[in-house]
């Protein structure tokens, strides 16, 4: 038998790692989700509004890395592998559950892994792992890439890119709202937080109703993009302009404009956008 000190790393800190990933799945994974869901749902207020959003997110800066990897990146990362380990090394538990937990504890580890496929392919398909130009080519030609200052354009071009594209979205919203949901619930009953019965059918409550609203905050952010008929010509024009105003308040700076920004030629061409405009970048 192994002593302690020889057993893997994995096993003499299951302890630790098993509620580091548990609370990582609630702040800052689970917190960002929801954050991410809310703003993608404004563009229902129109291209705009979702665009501000965008801006501001994106008014971090050269910072914007650094709180991209500490905070959401390295997380996401963290929450998804361990998950990994804990799916391989988990029991069945048929005995030790009612058939209605049993269905829940299945579904949380499959909704898991369906989580994180979708959230390193969605990362993949609007930004890329890599950034130089071969690598975006290769994005663009399977109808991705997202450009942040034409944030509801592009955004939408890429996820009605194809039926299986809009397929995926859709599903990936699903398994991440249920995963964060039933995680707060299983979350309680790896701290401590509800153990007797009626903590737990109280609990239930709660996290099916945040479940509920988060589900339907997800739906209309993905209908807004892969459901939504808009005048893509306007939109475009729209969020050019507000580029241009930015630029002449000093807020963002012609280069960041050109690397942010649909790059002249793919530009959508429109009657509100003068040669002024198409030839800025």
């Amino acid at each position: 038998m192994a002593t302690k000190l020889s057993a893997p790393f994995l096993v003499r800190h299951e302890f630790l790692l098993r509620r580091l990933h548990s609370l990582s799945g609630l702040v800052p994974v689970g917190a960002y989700m929801v954050v991410h869901l809310i703003t993608n749902a404004t563009i229902w207020s129109g291209a705009g509004t979702f665009q501000r959003a965008v801006n501001q997110i994106h008014s971090l800066g050269p910072v914007l890395p650094l709180v991209e990897w500490a905070f959401i990146f390295l997380p996401i990362l963290f929450h998804g592998l361990y998950g990994i380990v804990i799916i391989r090394s988990g029991l069945p538990n048929n005995g030790s559950y009612s058939y209605f937990t049993n269905i829940r504890y299945t579904l949380q580890r499959a909704s898991g892994l369906i989580a994180f496929l979708f959230i390193m392919w969605h990362v993949f398909h609007m930004h890329g792992w890599i950034h130089n130009s071969q690598w975006r080519e290769f994005i663009e030609g399977i109808g991705g890439k997202f450009f942040p200052f034409n944030a509801a354009t592009t955004a939408t071009d890429a996820i009605q890119a194809s039926f299986l594209i809009r397929a995926a979205y859709f599903v990936g919203v699903v398994a991440c709202v249920f995963h964060l949901a039933n995680g707060i619930w299983t979350m309680g009953i790896t701290w401590g937080l509800w153990t007797t019965p009626e903590a737990q059918r109280k609990a239930n409550c709660v996290a099916g109703s945040i479940g509920a609203v988060l589900l339907g905050i997800g739906l209309l952010a993905w209908a807004g993009f892969a459901l939504r008929s808009s005048d893509s010509d306007a939109e475009r024009a729209l969020e050019n302009k507000i580029i241009d105003a930015r630029i002449e308040a000093g807020q963002i700076t012609e280069g960041e404009a050109k690397h942010k920004r649909v790059p002249t030629e793919k530009k959508r061409s429109s009657a509100d956008v003068g040669e002024t405009v198409l030839g800025e970048t």
